[in-house]
């Protein structure tokens, strides 16, 4: 599953829903045989002339122009008894059905720009943070973001997996900060991991490399600004090929979940210091092996997922709530996000990313090749 295209915040556009296309034409029915039904001293034909202004929000200029000629026409006409218009009204009313014409240009083209730039948006975004496949290599995969800047799809969260010479690899990480702000950052731990998937043979080096290229951006960042904070919490992992074991690093992030039959364990890695700060050296994280059984499932996330509050000021109990929700038939992932949603009355305020991996014996093996 990946970040959900057709829910409310995504970047196309939509067609002005039916209803309010239906009802200009309703509403004009809806006068006139108010108007014929009542009697002749009181006259609601009037209203008609707001109907233009009504129909330039559902329809294009053409359409616009032929419910204010309509209105025109009802209101000019006294053998429809629907109005008794003369002189300036009538110039009034046309007025009003011009100007509804060019509001409904105005807007389609405005419309037109704006779904064009959107989609150029999500080309680039999509660019950045390619969906995630069902498996890679011998590691079957489901994962969900949800970037917390309404209209985007990217944020300060990031996660990916890639088959290299050294069995399947994955990263979950955090970036400070969220929204718009942070893709630069995302960007740039991204293309460093997919390098050192291909050229590092430790995972520890994985890891160096990510901390280098953080390091290096915050350099920059603080020759141009005076109190600069850019750094990134993130868990690595490998799954080297022929061998029914994950390794482990983590740098600061909060640690994976282990799910073996219906027990729920956090994975004991000792954590290093987060990228970026300048803080690793020399003395890199430790990597922890964990064997692996048959049917054994690797849960990583960010802290937007952990720190969701309830009403009350309670965080998202994910480990509890994993044991309940891992045998949902829709699966664990989307099964966490619709819990979640509902946990935090609509979704949390921070940027969320869920990346589940689990080894599959008749996976295609590596699937790498240079």
């Amino acid at each position: 599953m990946r970040r959900g295209r057709q829910e409310p915040g995504g970047l196309h556009g939509s067609p002005p829903p039916r209803w309010a296309r239906f009802a200009p034409a309703v509403a004009m029915v809806v006068l006139c045989v108010t108007q014929w039904l009542t009697p002749g001293d009181v006259e609601v034909g009037y209203f008609l002339a707001g109907l233009p202004p009504v129909a330039a929000f559902s329809y294009g200029a053409t359409g616009t122009a032929v419910f204010a000629a309509l209105v025109l026409a009802l209101l000019g006409l006294p053998q429809l008894n629907v109005a008794h218009a003369r002189g300036t009204d009538l110039a009034t009313v046309a007025l009003v059905g011009v100007l509804s014409v060019v509001i409904a240009w105005v807007r389609r083209r405005r419309d037109a720009q704006l779904i064009s730039v959107r989609t150029v948006a999500e080309a680039a975004q999509m660019a950045v943070l390619p969906p995630v496949p069902e498996q890679v290599g011998q590691v079957r995969c489901a994962a969900l973001y949800r970037a917390a800047q309404t209209g985007t799809l990217v944020g300060g969260d990031l996660f990916d997996v890639r088959a290299g010479p050294y069995g399947v690899r994955a990263v979950v990480a955090d970036v400070q900060g969220h929204g718009l702000t942070a893709v630069g950052t995302v960007a740039a731990l991204l293309g460093a991991f997919r390098e050192a998937v291909l050229d590092d043979a430790e995972l520890v080096a994985v890891a160096a490399r990510l901390d280098r290229r953080l390091t290096a951006d915050a350099q920059a960042v603080a020759d141009c600004a005076p109190h600069p904070e850019l750094f990134a919490t993130a868990v690595l992992l490998e799954f080297p090929p022929g061998l029914d074991l994950v390794r482990v690093v983590s740098c600061g992030h909060p640690p994976v979940l282990l799910l073996r039959g219906p027990s729920v364990a956090e994975v004991a890695a000792e954590p290093g210091p987060p990228l970026g700060l300048g803080l690793a050296g020399p003395v890199l994280p430790p990597v922890r092996e964990l064997p692996l059984r048959p049917g054994d499932r690797l849960l990583a996330y960010t802290d937007g997922v952990t720190e969701a509050r309830d009403a009350a000021g309670h965080f998202y109990p994910l480990a509890i709530r994993v044991r309940v929700l891992a045998n949902d038939p829709a699966g664990l992932v989307p099964a966490v996000w619709r819990d979640l949603a509902t946990f935090s009355g609509g979704g949390p305020r921070d940027d969320v990313a869920l990346l589940m991996l689990s080894p599959d014996p008749h996976g295609p093996g590596n699937a790498y090749s240079a």
